[in-house]
Formats: structure tokens, sequence, C-alpha cells
């Protein structure tokens, strides 16, 4: 059993940068892939970075070079640093967990609440 708490999201404009945590409670946090989701309104929910236990990572094509996925497994914590953000990043981001990693959110059992980035032009 894993719960995931995000934090960090807020109101940037574009060209700005945001860093956002996802902090595990549970056991085995080390063994679990990472991964965060976006949902923005009017769209499915799309993968947009995931990290597994070797810390390989895997980034969506839009996010690519902007986006920066890390783990602290001593802090039990997930990050994703947001560098040069554009209007079309707004979205409530989730961090998710699961054994395997995978792009496809259906496949996620572990889910946080959600924190909304917001980017003005």
């Amino acid at each position: 059993q894993v719960q995931l708490v995000e934090s960090g999201g807020g109101a940037v404009q574009a060209g700005g940068s945001v860093r956002l945590s996802c902090a595990a409670s549970g056991s085995m946090y080390s063994a679990y892939c990472m991964a965060w989701f976006r949902l923005a309104p009017g769209k499915e929910r799309e993968g947009v970075a995931h990290i597994n236990r070797g810390d390989y990572t895997t980034y969506a094509d839009s996010v690519k070079g902007r986006f920066t996925i890390s783990r602290d497994n001593a802090k039990n914590t997930l990050y994703l640093q947001m560098n040069s953000l554009k209007p079309e990043d707004t979205a409530m981001y989730y961090c998710a967990a699961e054994p395997w990693c995978t792009s496809l959110p259906r496949h996620y059992t572990y889910w946080g609440q959600g924190t909304q980035v917001t980017v003005s032009s």
C-alpha cells in the first residue's frame, strides 16, 4: 500500500518554472515505478514522465527538454521540475505508483489527489 500527496503547484507566467513534489508513505517505495500524469479540461489524462526503480526516465514528447523527473528514495519523494512552461501545460498534475512502468494511467494502482498548475501567457 502506498499513499501519495502532491504539492508545489500554483500559477506562473509562460516561460517560468515550477517544481512539484510527491511525498510517498508506505513500504517498498523504492521498488515502485513513479510517474507524473496531467489532466487538462476537455482532454484525457496524459502521461508526462515516469522513472523506474533504477532511475531510468521516460518523457512525453511534449515535455522533453523542459521537464525533469527525479526521485529521492531516502526521502520517499518524487519530483517534477518544470521549466520553460507554456500555457498548454496548464493542468491538474498527479503522481502515481505501480511496480512496473507504463505510460498508461489505467495500469497505475496508487494515485495522489493532484496539484493544479496554471500557466498564463
